[in-house]
């Protein structure tokens, strides 16, 4: 495999930053837009790789790709409508690292050649799907890079459930890539979960007033939870304040019930808090106590649709432990740090374990289950 798998390959979440001056969606983003100074910022957000549009569709041509590659040492996909040899060859030329092939415009056997062709040019090739039969066809052709697009390139309705439950039915053998309309932390994350090595993210970083701190922010890590919601204007003001996750508590012991998951918009993820049993909600998330002694017990399963994804690492019930931190740490996998957690101490907390995720109930209220609007914003921007 090539630099650009190796990029998307290597541990952790990251993120292909695009450059594109129009949408044949959104319309126009950037006409002006320079290839090269967007290279430079790509580069010093943390860009894994960076994907360019050489087509007019896009307002893009290859001499924008040819720009990129003069600046940046960032692996290069060229991105267009590629369905011959010379597409290819092409690429190679103005110095991309990598090829896109959509399988909705292509035939098993065009793409199983083009992909051996690019292999043999020093290329490699993300083959784009956007429904169960094409990742089904990705498979079988051993697509090493398999790109979920959430965009319908028909009609351009972006379907965001069909594209997580298509990114959980890729292999996890191969590099997974959640492509379009990803805008926030929230929805990166949500593809995370299900298996996505890296978003690629084009129309909201065109549209960013500073496209490096956008691009850092959205694979930046931990995401900010903001537990035990009962009110909708604490939901609002949770939302407002950049809080990632938000978590309502179903369990009739709390203090802090909710009577149902409340309204908020797709750029975050509800979280939906049992102890004991569960029920079907239509939560992004489900974080789950087993019930011990009449109480919660000490640490939480994260699930997604009954998959495990991370662990909640807590203080036992109504108590204190000096060892938390350091169970956090030695916790494998997914860690959502809460328990004791408030604007005065996270940051510490940050820095000495770099959970996936931060929690907090208490420190945000006024009394349980009401919040207290200016310690909410607080606890999200010292934890972010």
């Amino acid at each position: 495999m090539g630099r650009f798998f190796d990029a998307l390959a290597a541990p952790g979440f990251g993120a292909i930053a695009e450059f594109k001056r129009r949408s044949p969606s959104a319309g126009d983003l950037l006409p002006s837009g320079d290839p090269a100074e967007f290279a430079r910022i790509y580069e010093r957000g943390g860009a894994r790789a960076m994907s360019v549009l050489v087509d007019e569709r896009f307002a893009g041509t290859w001499d924008d790709l040819r720009a990129a590659r003069a600046v940046s040492t960032l692996p290069l996909i060229a991105k267009g409508f590629f369905s011959t040899s010379a597409h290819l060859r092409t690429a190679v030329e103005a110095g991309a690292s990598a090829a896109l092939l959509i399988l909705r415009d292509l035939d098993d056997e065009t793409t199983a050649r083009l992909m051996a062709e690019a292999t043999d040019l020093g290329l490699d090739t993300l083959v784009e799907a956007h429904n169960t039969e094409e990742v089904e066809r990705a498979t079988r052709l051993g697509a090493p890079i398999l790109g979920v697009n959430a965009r319908d390139l028909s009609t351009f309705e972006i379907d965001r459930r069909t594209q997580l439950r298509l990114l959980a039915q890729a292999p996890r053998d191969r590099v997974i890539v959640a492509e379009s309309a990803i805008a926030t932390r929230a929805q990166g994350a949500a593809a995370e979960l299900v298996g996505a090595n890296a978003i690629l993210v084009g129309t909201t970083l065109m549209r960013a007033a500073d496209p490096a701190a956008k691009l850092t922010e959205l694979v930046s890590r931990p995401l900010v939870k903001v537990c035990g919601l009962t009110r909708q204007e604490d939901v609002d003001a949770a939302v407002e304040a950049g809080a990632d996750l938000l978590g309502f508590i179903l369990a009739d012991e709390s203090p802090r019930r909710a009577e149902a998951l409340l309204d908020a918009p797709e750029t975050v993820l509800r979280v939906a808090v049992f102890v004991g049993e569960q029920h079907d909600t239509d939560a992004d998330l489900v974080q789950f106590y087993a019930r011990e002694d009449g109480h919660r017990a000490r640490d939480a399963a994260l699930l997604r649709e009954g998959e495990r994804v991370g662990t909640v690492v807590d203080l036992p019930w109504l108590e204190d432990d000096p060892t938390h931190l350091d169970r956090a740490r030695a916790t494998e996998g997914r860690v959502m740090l809460a328990g004791g957690l408030d604007a005065s101490n996270v940051r510490a907390a940050i820095d000495a374990i770099s959970p996936w995720a931060v929690d907090s109930a208490r420190s945000t209220e006024r009394e349980p289950g009401i919040k207290d609007h200016d310690k909410l914003r607080a606890w999200v921007e010292a934890a972010r």
